[in-house]
C-alpha cells in the first residue's frame, strides 16, 4: 500500500510540475518584446502606398507622456508595431491622412503582476521540486526498511474454493492429509489427549504431480490462511535479509494462527550446509539456520503448519528433514491408469469431446505422464481444433497432439530424399516388429517416417498396464527394441546409418544400470557401483572421487555391458531375420502412407505367430 502511495503522488506531482512550467512559460511569452517592429518610415511608406488595413493606438491614459504602442496590421493581415512618445503628434498626423483608427482604453499592469506573480511562482515551483525529491527519497528508505518483509503472499482458504474434491488421482497422499485438515478444523481433540499434529510436511515428487495443489487443496478444505511463497524469495545477495524474512513470516503467521505456510520449491534455501561453498557466513546457511529455529526452536508456533514442496530431496539438508520440523513425508507420485482417467476427465470439463473420443484408452497410452502433461496434453489438442475452426475435439486431435508433446512437432514440409525415406522406414519397422513380438514390451500404437522433433520417424507403443518394478527380462527386451532399427539397416542396406545413435546411447545407459546398480549380472554379483553420476551436487561431490572402485572391477563392468548388448543385438537379428517379408511389408507400407495405426501394422502378421 505505501510503494502505491508514493507512486500515486509521484503522479500528482509530475501533473503539477508539467503545469507550472506551462504558466512560467506563458508568463514568460507576455512579457517577451513583440516582434516585427517598424519604424516612423516605414510606417509613413504604409499610409502612402494605401496599404494599411487597421491601426490601434495603445496609450496609457494614466501615464500620458510614456510609450505610445501602435499596432499596425496591413491588408494581407501581417501584423507590426510602431513605437512613439508623443500621441498627439500620431493622432494629428492619422487624421491628416484620413486613417481610422481605434484607440482603446490601456492602463498600465500593476506592481503585482509585473513583479510579485512571477515571484512568487518561481518560489512556489522550487519548493514543489524539493518536496518532491524528499518524497522520492522517504519512498526508498521506507523501500529500505522493507527490504527484511516477507514476501509471502497471504489467501484466505476459500478464496479460490480448491478442495480435495478438484484434485484427482492422488487418493493415497489426500487421506495422509486429512489429518492436517481435521486438526486445523478442531484442534482441541487433538491437544487433549496430548497428540501433537505434525509441524511440518514434505510432499516429494516430479515435477508436475500435484504438489502445490495439495497445498492449496488442505487450505482449502480447513478453510484457514495461507501463506506461499517461493524458496528463492528468501534468498537475497545481502547477507542476513533472507533470515529477517523467516522471522518477519513466523510472525505474520502466528497472528494468523491457526494458519498454513506453504514453501514452493524448499531445495533453493534448505540445501545441505557444510558444503564448502560460501562458508559460516553464506546467506543460504544463514536463512536455513533461522528456518530451523522458527520450525523447532525455543519458539512456540502453535496452529503454524509449514508445507513445502521439493524434487530433490536428496540435497535437502537433514537438520530440516528430522521429526520436530518436517515430521511427514509424502510421497507425490505418478499418477496411475485409474488416477490418469480421472486427472483427464477434471481436465476435459468445458472442452467439448466427440463421442469417439475415450478417456480409458488415453489414460492406457499416457503411461508416465503427471497431471500437468494431461493438462497440457488437452490443451494442446484444444488448440489444434480450433486452428481447424471446430468447435469439439476429435480423438485425431489428441493423437496429433500426444506425438507433439511426447516427441515433437512433424514436420511435414521438410524434404527428404527417397532414400533417406527408405532408410528409415526400414529403421522403424525393426523396431516395431520387436515391440509385436516380444511380450513384455509392446503392443505397438503408432509407426510413422514423418520427421518429428530431432528425429526421422518414431515408432510408438502402447503399454497394457503400470508396472511398478522392472524385471531383468523387460529390461533385456527394451534394449533388443532399441537395437531394432540398427539390426534392420544392416540387414537390407548395404551400409549403416547414424540414424540409431540415440538407440545405441539408451541401450548402453540401460545395461550399465543393470550391471552397477540393479545387481543383474552374475559376473560382478550384488554389489552397487553406480556413482549417481546423473545426479552430482557439486556441494557434497566435490571432493569425493568420482569412481569408487578399481581398475579390474571396471573392466569386469565393461565386459558385462557389451555381453548384454551383444546378446540382444542377437536376438534382435534372429527375430527380425524370421520375419522379414513383414519387415519388408511394413517398410513399403511406411513408403506409401508415411504414417501406419496399430490395426494396419498387426494386419501385416496374420497367420504368424508370436515369439513367447
Amino acid at each position: 500500500m505505501n510503494d502505491r502511495k508514493v507512486r500515486g503522488l509521484s503522479g500528482a506531482t509530475i501533473l503539477t510540475l508539467v503545469v507550472f512550467l506551462f504558466v512560467i512559460l506563458w508568463l514568460t511569452n507576455q512579457f517577451d518584446q513583440k516582434e516585427e517592429e517598424i519604424n516612423w518610415k516605414e510606417f509613413e511608406e504604409l499610409v502612402t502606398s494605401d496599404s494599411l488595413g487597421k491601426v490601434v493606438v495603445n496609450q496609457n491614459k494614466n501615464v500620458p507622456t510614456g510609450r505610445v504602442e501602435l499596432e499596425i496590421k496591413d491588408k494581407e493581415g501581417e501584423l507590426k508595431y510602431l513605437y512613439v512618445s508623443d500621441v498627439n503628434e500620431v493622432q494629428d498626423y492619422l487624421k491628416e491622412k484620413n486613417v481610422s483608427y481605434e484607440m482603446p482604453d490601456v492602463h498600465e499592469d500593476s506592481w503585482f503582476v509585473t513583479v510579485v506573480m512571477p515571484v512568487v511562482l518561481t518560489l512556489l515551483g522550487v519548493m514543489l521540486i524539493f518536496t518532491v525529491m524528499n518524497r522520492q527519497s522517504g519512498g526508498a528508505n521506507a523501500k529500505a526498511m522493507n527490504f527484511g518483509k516477507s514476501r509471502a503472499r497471504m489467501s484466505m482458504g476459500g478464496d479460490k474454493n480448491i478442495t480435495f474434491s478438484q484434485v484427482a488421482g492422488l487418493k493415497e497422499e489426500k487421506e495422509e492429509l486429512e489429518e492436517i485438515v481435521d486438526f486445523l478444523k478442531s484442534p482441541k481433540k487433538y491437544i487433549q489427549v496430548g497428540a501433537r499434529i505434525p509441524k511440518g510436511v514434505l510432499l516429494v515428487g516430479p515435477p508436475g504431480t500435484g504438489k502445490t495443489l495439495l497445498a492449496k487443496a488442505v487450505a482449502g478444505e480447513a478453510g484457514v490462511p495461507f501463506f506461499t511463497i517461493s524458496g528463492s524469495d528468501f534468498v537475497e545477495m545481502f547477507v542476513g535479509v533472507g533470515a529477517s524474512r523467516v522471522r518477519d513470516l513466523f510472525e505474520e503467521a502466528k497472528k494468523n494462527s491457526p494458519c498454513i505456510i506453504f514453501i514452493d520449491e524448499i531445495d533453493a534455501v534448505a540445501r545441505r550446509r557444510g558444503t564448502g561453498m560460501g562458508g559460516g557466513h553464506d546467506e543460504r546457511e544463514q536463512t536455513l539456520n533461522q528456518l530451523l529455529v522458527e520450525m523447532d526452536g525455543f519458539g512456540v508456533n502453535e496452529g503454524v503448519i509449514v508445507m513445502a514442496a521439493t524434487n530433490r530431496v536428496d540435497i535437502l539438508d537433514p537438520a530440516i528433514l528430522r521429526p520436530g520440523r518436517f515430521d511427514r513425508r509424502v510421497m507425490v507420485g505418478r499418477p496411475d491408469i485409474q488416477g490418469r482417467e480421472e486427472i483427464l476427465k477434471v481436465h476435459a470439463k468445458g472442452k467439448p469431446l466427440s463421442e469417439e473420443i475415450d478417456l480409458r484408452q488415453i489414460a492406457q497410452t499416457t503411461a508416465g505422464f503427471t497431471g500437468a502433461d494431461l493438462e497440457n496434453l488437452l490443451n494442446e489438442a484444444a488448440i489444434l481444433a480450433a486452428k481447424e475452426n471446430r468447435i469439439y475435439l476429435k480423438q485425431e486431435d489428441i493423437k496429433r497432439a500426444f506425438v507433439k508433446v511426447g516427441i515433437g512437432a512433424e514436420k511435414k514440409s521438410r524434404v527428404i530424399s527417397d532414400k533417406e525415406k527408405r532408410i528409415t522406414a526400414f529403421h522403424e519397422a525393426g523396431h516395431a516388429i520387436l515391440f509385436h513380438v516380444l511380450p513384455d514390451v509392446g503392443p505397438v500404437y503408432s509407426v510413422s517416417i514423418i520427421p518429428t522433433g530431432g528425429a526421422g520417424g518414431y515408432t510408438m507403443p502402447l503399454p497394457e498396464n503400470d508396472e511398478m518394478f522392472n524385471t531383468k527380462g523387460k529390461m533385456l527386451q527394451d534394449i533388443t527394441v532399441a537395437l531394432g532399427g540398427r539390426v534392420a539397416e544392416e540387414e537390407v542396406l548395404d551400409d549403416i546409418t547414424t540414424g540409431a545413435s540415440q538407440d545405441i546411447k539408451q541401450a548402453t545407459s540401460l545395461a550399465k544400470s543393470m550391471v552397477t546398480k540393479f545387481g543383474m549380472s552374475e559376473a560382478v554379483g550384488l554389489i552397487n557401483y553406480d556413482n549417481d553420476s546423473d545426479e552430482v551436487f557439486i556441494g557434497r561431490d566435490l571432493a569425493h572421487a568420482s569412481r569408487g572402485y578399481g581398475e579390474s572391477v571396471a573392466t569386469t563392468i565393461d565386459l558385462e555391458v557389451k555381453r548384454i548388448i551383444d546378446e540382444c543385438y542377437n536376438r534382435a537379428r534372429d527375430v527380425i531375420k524370421k520375419y522379414d517379408d513383414v519387415l519388408h511389408a511394413c517398410a513399403d507400407l511406411l513408403l506409401e502412407k508415411e504414417k501406419i495405426s496399430r490395426e494396419e501394422f498387426e494386419s501385416l502378421f496374420a497367420g504368424e505367430v508370436s515369439e513367447a
